[in-house]
């Protein structure tokens, strides 16, 4: 993956021409695509700095909260062995991201000056699929979608084992059935990955067919914002705030979760009932993930003060892990 998103964005620098000629064209197109504040809605020439620019550098920005607790990242720290590993681990989790993602940006930018919005079928997703045909030899460019269609695998198949397995292993045997042979675990944890995997199927296309005009990469973030959400506001107050109690952290995972599709399909149309139109464009510029992680995280944090058992039960507790 890390060879495929390095390599294809020096392959396209090259075909444009160098990054003199990228520029040139870009701002052809749009001057405005080479501001921090990005074009404007309006047409080419519309961008600048204004309110919906600053919401919207915040709202894409707070994708990277999802980091902080999503399942499929956070089982990878449960699994150290040891302290030694976080080092080397973080090096290598960092180095990783920094080509990975700079490679996709790259891929972007430059598939913008190099192709029409007609060679993409008016569709942007299509960029890496059409750059690796049209600038690869045949096999390269098999090779490259393999190596894409990898990076959406391994965040499937991490997904689903991970919630397959808390459902059936952490909660069936443990709470329910611990008597369950590990023969029965597996048949039944299979039985339950297929399951999820067809209604998460059948939950994205739903979500694509009501939601047409912005595409796979907002489908994806929207499930990316619902796991955000649900875990990151537990998985940090647990980490750096002594009081979270187990009440204040399943209410904040339903709020969270909640939050998601209220601030997606229920709150923008409420607000321009209201005559609020302005504050639902704000809210679409900045999409759903930052305020639906703000309420679980406030949830959070109202539910556990209030939780006065739970803070009971909690007392010493400190102590004794630090002893």
């Amino acid at each position: 993956m890390v060879i495929g998103l390095v390599a294809l964005p020096l392959v396209a620098f090259d075909f444009a021409g160098g990054w003199g000629a990228i520029a040139s064209t870009l701002e052809s197109i749009d001057p405005h695509l080479l501001s921090w504040h990005g074009p404007g809605e309006d047409g080419p020439g519309s961008g600048g700095w204004n309110t919906s620019a600053i919401v919207t550098i915040f709202g894409m920005a707070a994708i990277g909260i999802g980091f902080m607790g999503s399942p499929q990242v956070f089982v990878r720290y449960i699994s150290m062995k040891n302290e030694k590993q976080i080092l080397p681990g973080t090096i290598t989790a960092g180095v990783w991201t920094v080509l990975a993602d700079s490679g996709a940006v790259l891929v972007g930018l430059f598939g913008r000056a190099i192709f029409s919005p007609d060679a993409l079928s008016g569709n942007a997703d299509n960029i890496l699929p059409v750059m690796a045909q049209d600038l690869l030899p045949a096999f390269f460019a098999g090779l490259f979608i393999a190596m894409v269609l990898s990076a959406i695998m391994s965040t499937i198949d991490s997904l689903l084992v991970v919630a397959s397995s808390a459902g059936v292993r952490d909660y069936w045997q443990k709470s329910r059935h611990p008597e369950m042979s590990d023969e029965r675990l597996l048949g039944l944890t299979r039985k339950v990955t297929i399951t999820l995997s067809l209604i998460s199927f059948l939950i994205g296309i739903g979500i694509m067919l009501k939601d047409k005009e912005n595409g796979v990469f907002w489908t994806i973030i929207f499930g990316w914002s619902g796991i955000a959400a649900t875990f990151c506001p537990t998985v940090i107050l647990s980490l750096f705030w002594s009081k979270l109690t187990a009440l204040g952290a399943k209410s904040a995972m339903v709020a969270g979760f909640l939050a998601v599709p209220l601030f997606k399909w229920a709150i923008p149309p409420l607000l321009d009932a209201a005559g609020h139109e302005e504050w639902s464009g704000y809210l679409a510029s900045l999409d759903v993930l930052l305020p639906s992680f703000i309420v679980g995280f406030l949830v959070a944090v109202v539910v556990s003060l209030c939780d006065k058992k739970g803070l009971a039960r909690m007392e010493g507790m400190v102590e004794e892990l630090r002893g």
